[in-house]
């Protein structure tokens, strides 16, 4: 078992008097515990306080906190696992919310699900971060923090063009959208392969990217929801000048949306950052909302990013593993994360504390509706050589939709298709 030696200056008189009174918090060794974080998933300030308090509420043990890049990540995990080696192995790791499934399926996760519904209140648990965390049944992924795209809008634009307030439906948003089209700027940039702002407008359809049926996973862009979806993206993408045979980041939208000639793009909101640091000009002119629904009595749904906390099964201290996880995605902590790093906390009960941002609101507001891509321990091959962007190009091309979904949807199925690896 990993200890940690505590070591502690005092005359050997009062030392002798308080040990033998058992005094001294943890006595001389405590149990570590290990936790991978992502880089950039919190401040040194934030793993700082979190450890001192930590191990202060927690005197048997002491926290070792080592940072992980998010290149090569999933085979580290993996070896990670397996290992028996519990001085160099983590205890708890940082997972991306959409990878839970294919470590649970290559085994080495703990089940969490007595804990999730006893300690740690997951019926208030946002949907996009619990359900892919949830595998066969069970809970092995807990929601850490998540993040999300809202719109991001330029004031003065909208405001030359008569726009007085942010839209809360799809019809308005195609209104006030060419509504800047025709006052002389650009109504929106949305580059022709942003899959992810298109999954939200799918599910809002009722449709889905791929779905499971007795173990078989099948591409599903080809259902009439799907389709309808596509072909609002289609609408909306058609009110700006974007590359249809691109994604966001090629050029990179920031960049584009910095000349300050665009309405508004689809981003999480630190992009505003990247964009005022690019045009010191826009600062204070950047607004934010909800990507607008079908209706206005919610917001539309969306890709719902961001990390689950899994524990090791191979850990030697499957308690204090527990107890780590309890504290990260308890209130407190929950809190401060959130209006450290301007996440949405794990829980919708929770999104008052980040009220106070307008970026972050309008973003908290989104994720009580977001979702996860479909919960396959293979979907990330589908994303490494992704058809979906394709069938996206053909359709915004003249295309037949149908025909393109379907071919798309194939492929999807083959990829997710648990025989062939």
């Amino acid at each position: 078992m990993k200890t940690r030696r505590t070591t502690l200056v005092v005359f050997l008189a009062s030392a002798s008097l308080l040990t033998g009174c058992g005094l001294l918090p943890g006595g001389d060794d405590r149990e570590e515990i290990t936790l991978w974080l992502m880089k950039g998933s919190a401040t040194a300030g934030f793993v700082e306080r979190f450890t001192k308090e930590f191990e202060k509420e927690h005197p048997s043990l002491s926290l070792k906190v080592e940072i992980q890049e998010w290149g090569g990540i999933t085979g580290k995990v993996d070896k990670a696992l397996k290992s028996d080696d519990h001085d160099s192995a983590p205890d708890v790791i940082e997972v991306g919310n959409t990878q839970v499934a294919q470590y649970v399926d290559g085994g080495g996760l703990v089940d969490l699900t007595l804990e999730s519904m006893r300690d740690l209140g997951m019926d208030d648990w946002l949907p996009g971060l619990a359900e892919p965390g949830r595998f066969g049944g069970s809970q092995y992924g807990i929601p850490w923090y998540a993040a999300n795209r809202v719109v991001i809008y330029n004031k003065d634009v909208f405001a030359e063009a008569g726009v007085s307030k942010p839209p809360k439906t799809r019809d308005q948003w195609i209104a006030d959208t060419t509504k800047i089209n025709e006052s002389g700027n650009q109504g929106i940039y949305l580059a022709g392969q942003d899959w992810y702002t298109l999954s939200g407008f799918i599910w809002d359809e009722g449709g889905d990217l791929a779905k499971e049926a007795g173990n078989i996973w099948e591409g599903t862009l080809e259902t009439p929801a799907a389709l309808r979806g596509m072909d609002f993206y289609r609408q909306l993408q058609e009110l700006g000048n974007g590359p249809k045979d691109a994604d966001e980041e090629n050029p990179p939208q920031a960049e584009v949306f910095a000349k300050g000639d665009v309405g508004q793009i689809i981003a999480v909101p630190g992009t505003a950052q990247t964009i005022v640091e690019e045009n010191p000009a826009l600062k204070g002119k950047l607004g934010f909302f909800p990507v607008p629904g079908k209706t206005a009595a919610k917001p539309g749904a969306v890709f719902t990013g961001g990390s689950d906390l899994v524990v090791r099964e191979k850990t030697d201290n499957r308690a204090g593993a527990v107890e780590l996880i309890k504290a990260l995605a308890g209130e407190k902590w929950q809190i401060d994360l959130a209006t450290t790093m301007n996440y949405v906390p794990n829980k919708t009960t929770l999104a008052d504390a980040v009220s106070g941002d307008e970026g972050s609101a309008a973003m908290a507001e989104g994720a009580a509706h977001g979702r996860a891509t479909p919960n396959s321990p293979r979907w990330a091959a589908v994303e490494g050589d992704n058809p979906i962007k394709a069938y996206m190009t053909q359709v915004l091309t003249g295309t037949d939709p149908e025909a393109a979904a379907k071919a798309a949807s194939q492929r999807i199925t083959k990829t997710l298709d648990l025989r062939t690896r």
